[in-house]
């Protein structure tokens, strides 16, 4: 199957699954609750795949640059303008979410139901230390599978259900009760009794302590986790940066080994190739998965008329993330395709329509390559050399709307749990969606895959992903799109520099 061709029926069939996980979960929410454990399934694969994704892709990546000794000029500056471009595209990323907060809550209720939440303010209860008891006659059905999907994992929910032949127990390590006489949430004293209980979900460890955290301070542990003491203990703990560098530096100095490395490096280029049909396997699933998903935070929420909020929140989540795409698109790019490559703006995205509808359309960089070469050759006028070493390794390791796309998602999540992320936070986000982006494939919703690797690098809950899959399969396109426009723009200006070099090289001779 062509990248084309599957990433118009991944299409299909993702807008199939959204639909499918909206009505089952929205009209239905205790099925949806019911399936909601596919959707676990979905994500534990996407998180099994993060490691060896990103050994092989990054290896893969710098041996396909060849001896890193005989780079040269041409190889050096493309890099370098691939991770200018991308790092300011995160940038701006960082700084709309953050100003726009499209996933911070105006009240404390609204911040409980986007963590998943619930207020019981009919509910009596008794608490002796931490444990709440509710007699077993007050809680319904319906407040009981409640309870169990809020409390269902000790490691991400501050509190547990625990069952006798009298009375239901709940044991919790973070709990509010309400005033009764002003229906105000309070600290609860060591003994007593009351009317109504918040549940919440438990910030992670990782998040916790980086609170606070100076830049220095982020810099500095950044610095020592780069330097495991056990690089299969990292892989096994998913720290992911150090993994990145040495996945890098690995690859690096195999280009540099001659017919010793050509094995490993073949090996590794196979491996790549192999986890790429392993992604694409993946994505085959991935309508029901992400069905699930969605019917499960429906379920969850009690059905669709209690998920407005929700689904405001994505709205702005979308909204900030294209923001974010049209000032790289419209402004960054273009003043370096005008000053830089001395280019005319209009003409040059004239040339490359064809280009960047084909990426619309499939989703994929890959894809799109044959395309994106025929337009800046035939249409821009791009030079053979530039455009046939520019642009296949743009299609690998430039990926501008990606890594923007990757740092609005993990600030989004982290706003609509609730967790504030401190400058140390950012800095680690930026970092990572940035190098992320290098081992993100040009297939269709592979970004879903690096995902896991950022909101792993700063602890934020993996389940968040599920409250952005509604819209990803149209932000996917959209981000597919810079990134081509990105490559093109990356040919016009090494075109430009080569130009330069040899009017030089015919003026001195």
């Amino acid at each position: 199957m062509t990248g084309g061709k599957f990433g118009k029926i991944l299409l299909y069939l993702m807008i199939a699954g959204i639909v499918f996980g909206i009505a089952i979960g929205g009209f239905f929410p205790e099925t949806g609750g019911a399936i909601a454990f596919i959707g676990d399934f979905f994500i534990g694969y996407l998180k099994m795949l993060v490691v060896p994704l990103v050994i092989t892709s990054m290896i893969a990546g710098v041996t396909g640059l060849g001896d890193i000794r005989k780079l040269g000029g041409l190889g050096r500056k493309t890099i370098l303008y691939y991770m200018v471009t991308t790092s300011i595209s995160v940038l701006i990323g960082i700084i709309l979410v953050v100003i726009i907060g499209p996933g911070k809550a105006d009240t404390k209720e609204e911040q409980l139901r986007l963590r998943g939440g619930f207020n019981f303010s009919e509910l009596f209860y008794t608490i002796e230390g931490n444990e709440i008891t509710f007699k077993k006659g007050q809680l319904t059905k319906k407040f009981d599978e409640r309870y169990m999907i809020i409390l269902k994992d000790q490691n991400d929910i501050r509190g547990n259900i625990r069952s006798n032949s009298n009375e239901k127990t709940i044991i919790v390590s973070n709990w509010v009760k309400e005033d009764e006489s002003n229906h105000k949430p309070v600290n609860a004293t060591p003994s007593a009794k009351g009317k109504g209980v918040i549940f919440d979900l438990s910030l992670s460890n990782k998040v916790i302590d980086k609170q606070g955290q100076t830049i220095g301070e982020t810099l500095k542990d950044v610095l020592l986790g780069l330097a495991p003491n056990n690089i299969v203990r990292a892989m096994a703990e998913t720290k992911i940066l150090p993994i990145i560098v040495f996945s890098m530096i690995f690859g690096a100095i195999l280009t540099t080994l001659g017919k010793q490395g050509k094995p490993v490096i073949d090996f590794f280029i196979g491996a790549n190739e192999t986890i790429l049909k392993f992604v694409q396997l993946l994505m085959l699933i991935a309508p029901l998965g992400i069905a699930c998903l969605i019917a499960g935070k429906l379920g969850a929420a009690g059905g669709i008329e209690k998920f407005g909020l929700e689904f405001k929140k994505i709205a702005y989540y979308a909204v900030t993330v294209m923001a974010g795409l049209l000032i790289h698109a419209t402004i960054v790019l273009p003043l370096i395709l005008k000053f830089l490559a001395k280019r005319n703006i209009i003409n040059y995205a004239r040339g490359m329509s064809t280009a960047l509808l084909t990426a619309l359309s499939t989703a994929s960089s890959s894809a799109t390559l044959p395309v994106t070469i025929k337009c800046t050759e035939d249409n821009n006028k791009i030079s053979p050399k530039a455009a046939g070493f520019v642009l296949p390794l743009g299609a690998t390791i430039n990926m501008d709307g990606t890594a923007l796309y990757e740092a609005v998602a993990a600030i989004f999540i982290a706003q609509l749990y609730g967790i504030d992320l401190g400058t140390g936070h950012l800095f680690i986000i930026f970092l990572t969606a940035t190098l992320a982006a290098i081992g993100a494939a040009g297939i269709p919703e592979a970004g879903l895959v690096t995902m896991v690797i950022v909101l792993e690098a700063v602890g934020l809950p993996i389940e968040g992903i599920s409250m952005i899959l509604m819209i990803d399969w149209f932000l996917d396109r959209c981000r597919t799109t810079i990134n081509v426009w990105g490559d093109s723009i990356g040919a016009a200006f090494i075109d430009a520099g080569l130009e330069s070099e040899h009017k030089l090289k015919m003026s001195t001779t």
